[in-house]
């Protein structure tokens, strides 16, 4: 359960500084991650992206400060990070669907966003079904493109980076290069350091590279590994959350923060459902 502790401290953190100078940096370094790795842990649990629940949370503030207090409206907004009253109006207003100006009537509509809080609850023993593997080195070959730390700006990356090489038959071009294990086209995501973050589709194979081919070494590892029959997008989220909500927290492993595997059939076309993998590497916790 530590890793739920260290999470739970990192939200603690976030929440005391919603009207200070809040960095995810210092939010990740209590949760002992990086921040791209904190914010991915994060959205996959709560189902949110961090940077939204932030400003979920500091206009919720905002909106009881307004009908609360004398305060001005560029007080508050300078209050919670908005140094532009015209970014703070638009932030306000995505959440409350009205201006500022307007919450300080009474008898206004408004939206309350309460602090995130992590526990593990019951949830009706759903069948969760893995297995565990332990594989040596394995060497990948593709296409890559850069991410960054804002995992929102990410999620608008990775799916047109799919449409183009799909639109390029790049997909069909590395099919063709498979001859390792696990087989399959992948989606990896990897992290060095914040300016050295990619996003492969890829294969597991030992050709030599070529054009604009790219390769990768993912380390030796143990993995553990989930089977999904069923709509990839959704199934591989629901993979992520399971892991960490339903899996860690009682398996005696914990997260190892190598890159993270998805594996979808070689196919012709657009398929959007079928069999896929998700991997992730673990290790022993330190109690077992």
């Amino acid at each position: 359960m530590e890793w739920l502790r260290k999470i739970s401290a990192a939200i603690d953190y976030i929440e005391t500084n919603l009207d200070k100078d809040l960095s995810y940096e210092e939010a990740a370094r209590i949760a002992c991650c990086s921040p791209y790795y904190f914010q991915r842990i994060f959205s996959y649990i709560s189902g949110i992206t961090l940077s939204e629940y932030v400003r979920r949370r500091k206009m919720t503030q905002a909106a009881f400060e307004l009908q609360r207090t004398e305060s001005k409206v560029i007080d508050i907004a300078l209050k919670y990070g908005y140094s532009s009253p015209t970014s703070f109006n638009r932030a306000f207003q995505n959440v409350h669907g009205i201006t500022p100006m307007l919450a300080k009537n009474m008898g206004c509509t408004l939206s309350a966003y309460p602090p995130i809080k992590f526990s593990i609850k019951v949830t009706g023993g759903e069948e969760m079904s893995y297995h565990i593997e332990k594989k040596e080195n394995i060497r990948i070959v593709g296409i890559k493109t850069p991410l960054t730390e804002d995992l929102e700006e990410n999620m608008r990356i990775v799916p047109m980076f799919w449409e183009q090489a799909l639109d390029n038959n790049q997909i069909s071009k590395l099919s063709k290069l498979s001859n390792g294990k696990p087989t399959g086209i992948m989606g990896v995501s990897v992290y060095t350091n914040p300016q050295d973050i990619y996003y492969y589709i890829a294969v597991a194979s030992d050709v030599p590279i070529f054009d604009d081919i790219t390769e990768f070494v993912i380390p030796e590892a143990m993995w553990v590994v989930f089977e999904n029959d069923g709509l990839f997008k959704e199934d591989v989220q629901s993979v992520f959350h399971r892991f960490l909500t339903e899996f860690l927290p009682f398996s005696g492993y914990e997260y190892a923060g190598l890159p993270d595997i998805e594996i979808y059939p070689i196919s012709e076309g657009r398929p959007t459902k079928g069999h896929s993998e998700v991997w992730i590497a673990i290790k022993k916790t330190k109690e077992s």
